[in-house]
């Protein structure tokens, strides 16, 4: 019997990830995710579906990052009816993230068909409201390691993989074949969510490389917010992450929070600025059952885990602007992580030409966003169609990444009992991948190869 996998996405990229799984009468795809950054990749969005959405069983979505799950929606208005299956945590947050992806995507037809910024007339959303609300009432919630049948002849179930809340390796047999996708993996030894978890075996293993070229620094991650808390104190400035609303603005105010209680930083008005944001928070306190020993310590002694001393949420549009004729010092969390929309942008063409400002990155900025131009040391940004002086302080602090690195993936896979027959290196630029697969044959002794985009394999 065969049974194929061909990559749809996330393939010489780290965004996309889209996987047809193939065999024993079942049709899955593994993750169903949006193309970010760079242009050509953005415009694969608008392209028909790569695969007919009427012939799939069921999709199995790893996470819900939009990198993941965003097209959804799409594939839903271009017929999908079958069902999705993914972790509780993750249908909890998709219940935020698809209709604020849709809003998002609306918002920005309705601004490029006012200010005639774009060549199409008029301006469409790649997907509505409607689509996301379609698109959600597919969801099939399933328990970590709680085996179910996505197709006719299909098993899988979900690992934890650590990464954000919900956050699951899927494991899947179709055909007599055992599929592992890694999706993407978290680290170990951090706060806020339990460590990746083994897999026994597969024949065939997807693995995420988005660090697989690099290992993470090993400074205390909290020396990057003292240093930025420390610096905004001094200047009497603002200090302005741009955050990933999902697992990076939650490390964040724990991180700010654990600070403040043992004297490192000031308590100082800490604003978080992303109603995303705002509701994952609430979801990420509520699934109790995901966290680790130090947040149940803390919970235990009646503290919010999440809760600066002088926190603040802004809500609204108004709660917002109101910060733009504040006086620091003061920190500011809002997304998007890479610079790419949001409320962060309005931050940063206020704040950007003041030297007194500090903008800590605190994650992967992909290729072609306003992040990775910050990070590389641009001294002007495109913000809503004017060019923006960057005059502000710009510190990094990679080692706030939820994506293990190329130690911690190799440590993951030394979980296998035995070498998968395959393994195809996923979710990464070319070198990361190239150098991850170099590592997994040099270190490991494995069959690896890099997945090419559209590559189809029988396994």
């Amino acid at each position: 019997m065969t049974v194929a996998l061909t990559f749809l996405g996330a393939a010489g990229t780290v965004t996309g990830s889209k996987h047809l799984l193939e065999g024993g009468g079942a049709r899955l795809l593994l993750d169903c995710g949006l193309f970010q950054g760079l242009k050509p990749l953005r415009q694969r969005n608008w392209q028909a579906p790569p695969v007919d959405p009427r012939a799939l069983g069921a999709v199995l979505l790893s996470h819900a990052h939009i990198d993941h799950s965003g097209y959804l929606p799409r594939l839903v208005r271009a017929g999908f009816a079958g069902p999705v299956y993914c972790t509780r945590g993750t249908a909890d947050l998709l219940r935020v993230m698809l209709p604020d992806a849709a809003h998002l995507q609306e918002e920005e037809a309705d601004f490029a068909n006012r200010h005639k910024t774009s060549r199409h007339d008029p301006a469409l959303p790649l997907f509505t409201a409607e689509d996301a609300g379609r698109a959600l009432a597919l969801l099939r919630p399933v328990g970590f390691d709680a085996p179910f049948e996505p197709a006719g002849g299909a098993r899988a179930r979900f690992v934890t993989a650590g990464h954000i809340l919900g956050a699951g390796v899927v494991e899947c047999e179709v055909g007599g074949k055992v599929v592992v996708f890694s999706g993407d993996l978290g680290r170990y030894g951090v706060p806020i969510l339990r460590d990746p978890e083994p897999v026994p075996e597969a024949d065939a293993l997807l693995v995420e490389s988005t660090y697989g070229d690099r290992v993470h620094p090993d400074e205390d991650p909290s020396e990057a917010i003292v240093r930025a808390v420390r610096r905004a104190v001094d200047q009497r400035g603002w200090l302005l992450v741009p955050a990933f609303a999902v697992g990076r603005a939650q490390a964040l105010l724990y991180f700010l929070r654990e600070l403040e209680d043992a004297g490192r930083i000031p308590a100082l008005p800490v604003y978080l600025d992303s109603p995303m944001a705002i509701q994952a928070t609430a979801i990420y306190a509520s699934h109790r059952e995901e966290h680790d020993a130090g947040v149940a310590t803390v919970e235990a002694a009646g503290k919010r885990p999440f809760a600066p001393r002088h926190f603040h949420l802004s809500r609204t549009v108004e709660d917002s602007k109101r910060l733009n004729e504040a006086d620091g010092p003061g920190i500011v969390v809002s997304g998007s992580g890479m610079c790419t929309g949001g409320r962060i942008l309005h931050h940063l063409a206020r704040r950007l030409p003041d030297a007194a400002t500090t903008v800590l990155l605190v994650g992967y900025q992909a290729a072609g966003t306003r992040g990775q131009l910050l990070r590389d040391g641009a001294r002007e940004v495109r913000i809503h169609g004017r060019t923006v002086p960057v005059r502000a302080t710009i510190q990094v602090g990679d080692v706030f990444s939820a994506h293990a690195d190329r130690r911690e993936i190799l440590r993951w896979l030394g979980g296998f009992r035995r070498p998968p027959r395959m393994t195809y290196v996923v979710h990464g630029e070319p070198r990361g991948a190239a150098a991850l697969r170099d590592a997994i044959e040099g270190e490991l002794g494995w069959k690896a190869e890099v997945a090419r985009d559209g590559q189809r394999v029988d396994l």
